[in-house]
């Protein structure tokens, strides 16, 4: 485990190994790369995969920010754009390129706000397969993306969406108005909502949203797509 740079400036947290056969993106929460991402990607590196979390925030001093700082997260979100996300994912897959691992054999999963990035690297060529941990902007544009909805017609790599019914920021309508679409498209998608589940619901560090069995169930789902969709390098 540790931080290297993809390019000067550009710190990512990097865990496991590169004799692994697949690589994994983790893509953060609005909060940062934080000790809680940290630990998500050491889950997914023990579950075999060599893993790289980019830090988004990169251009704002890559900070960790407490949960209760809405002000704070909504101020570094807010200067994102699409041009940097879009050079980040690139440069995250190149770099994993150059370790031998080919679009196919990459996957990439984010929360929160990572899971809108997430389902936007789906719709570029880097990826095999990208999950997402409730992303917003579903019908209403963020980060610099179009809302997804629109995002949805572009999807170059299989997509499974995690959502949660409890969500106030994410309607339960949209969530069905994303798979109505993306059912559409040429490569797998699929969406599980889980009704008893909020905002953040993976995240283990907030208690107060934290659902142990929706986690669960929803690592094991992402642990299974990936295993089905992505090959060796």
């Amino acid at each position: 485990m540790s931080t290297s740079k993809l390019s000067p400036g550009f710190p990512v947290y990097v865990t496991g190994s590169t004799e692994t056969p697949r690589a994994l993106i983790v893509l953060q929460e609005a909060f940062g790369v934080n000790d809680h991402i940290r630990n998500v990607a050491d889950r997914f590196a023990d579950a075999g995969f060599f893993v790289v979390a980019p830090h988004l925030f990169h251009r704002s001093g890559a900070p960790d920010v407490a949960y209760d700082d809405f002000e704070r997260a909504m101020s570094l979100m807010a200067e994102i754009t699409l041009e940097g996300l879009t050079n980040d994912l690139n440069a995250t897959t190149d770099f994993l390129n150059s370790l031998g691992y080919g679009s196919s054999s990459i996957g990439v999963v984010g929360f929160c706000m990572g899971g809108s990035v997430a389902f936007y690297a789906a719709t570029l060529s880097g990826v095999g397969a990208a999950v997402t941990f409730y992303g917003g902007g579903l019908t209403k544009a963020r980060l610099g993306l179009p809302p997804l909805v629109e995002l949805a017609t572009e999807l170059k790599a299989p997509w499974l969406g995690l959502f949660g019914d409890l969500d106030t920021s994410i309607p339960s309508d949209d969530v069905e108005t994303l798979r109505a679409i993306a059912a559409k498209v040429a490569v797998t998608t699929s969406i599980v909502r889980y009704p008893e589940a909020q905002h953040g619901f993976h995240c283990d560090a907030r208690p107060a949203v934290y659902n142990e069995e929706a986690a669960h169930d929803a690592y094991r789902r992402a642990l299974d797509f990936f295993g089905e969709q992505l090959s060796d390098k």
